[in-house]
């Protein structure tokens, strides 16, 4: 399912990949049960995080794992800001089609990057690895974006699906009719396996909320050791 490359182990020791795959999923533009669920989470984070100001929250230790990634290329993690957004500014997750909303909500809880995408619309295997700076692909703006040098991405046999930096691809994006899903989480070093674990746990979670039906195929974390 998920081949990793000798470059990805020497360059990023310590970092996990997380890989849910399910299989009878739906995808609707919206559903009331998870948008119920979506308004717990806000609320719970919102109370979580109540005592926090932008320095406390930015210390912790998930975030600050990818801040210290991020901040190889010059960027700033954007799931911090969306947090922020949550937090200080009462901003709402964003309402997106069912299958995203469930990653995202998962996201939000518990910090971690994630990319989904149409299981039918890859092709095996999956590779995880290191960017050399020349790879390109089509991003779910429809524009060409070449990869970072350094940068971790996942690749299947047809090119490009996601990089840290730059995220999921145009191609094998979720669509309305996807019956069969797979979303990646990756996580720098200084995250745990248990808490990428949880974190799969959490979007099957969702997913059957919306699917309850869906079954899952793989859920498991790979790390460089």
């Amino acid at each position: 399912m998920l081949e990793i490359s000798s470059s990805w182990k020497s360059a990023y020791p310590g970092s996990l990949i997380g890989v849910l795959v399910m299989h009878g999923v739906v995808n609707p533009q919206q559903h009331p049960q998870l948008d119920e669920k979506k308004k717990e989470l806000e609320d719970t984070l919102r109370a979580q995080f109540s005592s926090y100001d932008r320095t406390s929250l930015r210390a912790i230790p998930v975030l600050a794992s990818y801040r210290d990634y991020y901040k190889q290329f010059n960027k700033t993690y954007h799931v911090q800001h969306q947090l922020e957004s949550l937090v200080f500014k009462n901003r709402r997750i964003p309402g997106v089609a069912a299958l995203v909303e469930a990653m995202f909500m998962a996201e939000l809880k518990n910090l971690l990057l994630t990319a989904g995408h149409d299981m039918n619309a890859i092709e095996s295997p999956l590779r995880i690895d290191v960017a050399k700076g020349t790879e390109s692909y089509i991003r779910m703006n429809g524009e060409e974006q070449i990869l970072k040098t350094g940068d971790m991405m996942i690749a299947d046999a047809k090119g490009i699906v996601s990089s840290i930096i730059y995220g999921p691809d145009r191609r094998t994006r979720i669509r309305p009719e996807t019956d069969r899903v797979v979303f990646t989480t990756y996580a720098p070093a200084g995250i745990e396996a248990r808490d990428v674990s949880c974190h799969l746990e959490d979007i099957r979670e969702n997913v059957t909320v919306i699917a309850p039906g869906a079954s899952v195929e793989l859920l498991e974390t790979f790390g460089t050791d």
